[in-house]
């Protein structure tokens, strides 16, 4: 039998994919459909590489990353089915999308001691509800278990496009260059994760192929 803290009891669907692919909107779209809480694993790393710009630190300054790492708490919570993150108690809000923190996520995410750290807490959430789980690794080391797995794709062109018309003018090909070639958790599809090109797609159109393909495989 299983208990309230056994992660198996609850269900988690992963999808991943490259940055401004559509992966965020389709997770918070399928989670909404189906009841489940949506969790998007990239504001973790995100609100890190802000708590370590905010405490003046340089994000490669790996021993000095560590440092804060070690005596940073993370405090993870939902709210109205969305899944909440802050560090130490404060929280970014707007300051998510700073252009300091577009540039340098990336850097904090290749450290293998923050991936550690923050994949524990993205898993900890499957252990109170169903959750659908957007990110870069979910469906190959996160949920590595699970049998619904996603990767949103796109053309670099219209991804380069994607996050142009949101204000961000970070290079697209050099943002997969480093996802891709990490060496914790790179960016990779899953072997049995289930591709969907979302390039000529709407929203609503790859929402509906992932809710198909999941009551396909018997996830009602």
């Amino acid at each position: 039998m299983s208990t309230a803290s056994d992660p198996t009891e609850h269900r988690a669907i992963a999808i991943d994919g490259p940055a401004a692919s559509g992966k965020s909107s389709v997770a918070r779209r399928v989670a909404e459909r189906l009841g489940f809480v949506f969790v998007n694993s990239g504001a973790m790393y995100r609100i890190f590489t802000w708590w370590v710009l905010e405490n003046g630190i340089d994000c490669s300054d790996r021993e000095a990353v560590l440092r804060l790492l070690a005596k940073a708490q993370f405090e993870c919570g939902e709210v109205d089915g969305v899944a909440t993150v802050a560090v130490d108690g404060r929280e970014p809000g707007e300051g998510l999308s700073r252009e300091d923190v577009n540039a340098n996520v990336s850097v904090i995410a290749a450290y293998p001691e923050v991936r550690e750290r923050l994949v524990a807490a993205q898993r900890a959430h499957r252990q109170t509800a169903d959750v659908v789980m957007e990110g870069r690794d979910i469906g190959t080391v996160v949920f590595a278990d699970s049998p619904y797995k996603f990767y949103i794709d796109a053309s670099e062109e219209v991804r380069q496009q994607r996050r142009r018309a949101e204000g961000i003018e970070d290079s697209i090909s050099e943002r997969d260059r480093k996802d891709s070639s990490r060496v914790a958790s790179p960016l990779a599809v899953a072997d049995n994760a289930f591709v969907i090109d979302s390039s000529e797609l709407t929203l609503d159109e790859v929402v509906e192929k992932v809710l198909a393909k999941l009551r396909q495989d018997g996830l009602s």
